[in-house]
């Protein structure tokens, strides 16, 4: 059987580049098909820019036509659905982007793969998988207690998680409805390589690093999942090969953590790996929380777990000093995105 080729949206951008390195690591083909907007970044993929299996295609998810001629044209057996706008802090800024991004783009993604896959035939049709990547954040917040399961109600509390929690609604309706063979992961905080410094980790790193304050959002209780992302791209792998039609699947690292024990945790390893005069925790500053900010998520993943037989191979302590292993490594990268329009400001203030 020739070479499996997934098409994969939004693939220039954090997850989707981490996705895309496993996925050619084992041996699928790739299309990547990406808009470049600022948290897409080519050269989060230089390293395999000239592969044989790897094509790149600059464009928008929402473009018919273009979309088309990729799944034909290549003979997509498999769509990984990453492209989305997925800041929250940037979506209170500026809602209308992840409207148009998270909600028409996906119609136009479902779209167009109910048209190529009704052209197929046989094996090539029943083969044929397109795997929609979500977010914990669809579920709203937790308190003290209680987990996240498959059938928790959705309750979104942000413009994003909203637009994210109206695309899982309109993938369900084209698997009911059109009876298109369609995935759900919804996951839990992702860290890991190549995320953008706008997020919590980089942002720690990098403000730690030069010596500015790191700043905590409220008294820094919020609690998060933490799943580091190489563990994610396995994941997504195996539920597009054991996965259910129609099912969703909850993607967590078994990692709950105050955003407070985040930053001091990522501070002992800078004391460290990158030793200076002083703490670095002493350059924590508490600033004023954000709008509708969800007190807490936990992911519960033993479907996965049960169903697939996944779970995650690293644990906070180990992935959070790969992580930051990598950007002290890699702090050309973050730099040339610093030299551009964003500088580490806030957003999303209200």
């Amino acid at each position: 059987m020739s070479k499996q080729t997934i098409l994969v949206t939004g693939g220039a951008g954090f997850i989707g580049s981490n996705f895309i390195l496993s996925a050619l690591d084992k041996g699928f083909k790739i299309v990547n098909l990406d808009k470049l907007t600022y948290a897409g970044n080519p050269n989060n993929l230089k390293s395999v820019a000239q592969h044989e299996d790897y094509l790149f295609q600059k464009g928008d998810i929402c473009d018919g036509p273009l979309v088309a001629r990729l799944l034909r044209e290549n003979e997509v057996q498999y769509i990984a659905h990453f492209a989305a706008e997925s800041h929250v802090d940037r979506s209170i800024d500026g809602p209308s982007a992840f409207l148009e991004t998270n909600i028409m783009g996906t119609f136009n993604m479902l779209q167009q793969a109910l048209a190529w896959w009704r052209e197929l035939e046989g094996e090539r049709k029943d083969r044929f998988r397109f795997l929609h990547v979500s977010t914990d954040e669809v579920y709203g917040s937790l308190g003290d207690t209680g987990l996240f399961l498959e059938t928790t109600a959705y309750a979104p509390n942000s413009p994003y998680s909203a637009s994210k929690a109206s695309s899982d609604h309109l993938v369900r309706a084209w698997h009911h409805t059109y009876g298109l063979p369609v995935l759900t992961t919804n996951c839990s905080n992702n860290y890991g390589p190549y995320q953008f410094p706008e997020k919590l980790i980089p942002v720690i790193i990098l403000k730690a690093l030069k010596g500015e304050a790191i700043p905590i959002y409220g008294d820094g209780s919020n609690i998060r999942d933490w799943l580091f992302v190489q563990d994610h791209c396995e994941a997504i792998l195996t539920v597009f090969q054991k996965g259910r039609l129609g099912e969703t699947y909850n993607i967590g690292g078994n990692n709950e953590k105050t955003n407070l024990e985040v930053v001091h945790h990522i501070c002992a390893i800078l004391d460290e790996m990158r030793p200076k005069e002083g703490a670095y925790s002493d350059q924590i500053t508490f600033v004023k929380d954000r709008p509708g900010h969800d007190a807490r998520y936990a992911i519960d993943a033993t479907k996965i777990a049960r169903e697939l037989v996944w779970e995650p191979a690293e644990s906070f302590e180990t992935g959070m000093r790969k992580t930051v292993a990598w950007y002290l490594n890699n702090l050309d990268w973050c730099e040339d995105i610093l030299s551009g329009d964003y500088r580490l400001e806030r957003l999303g203030s209200g």
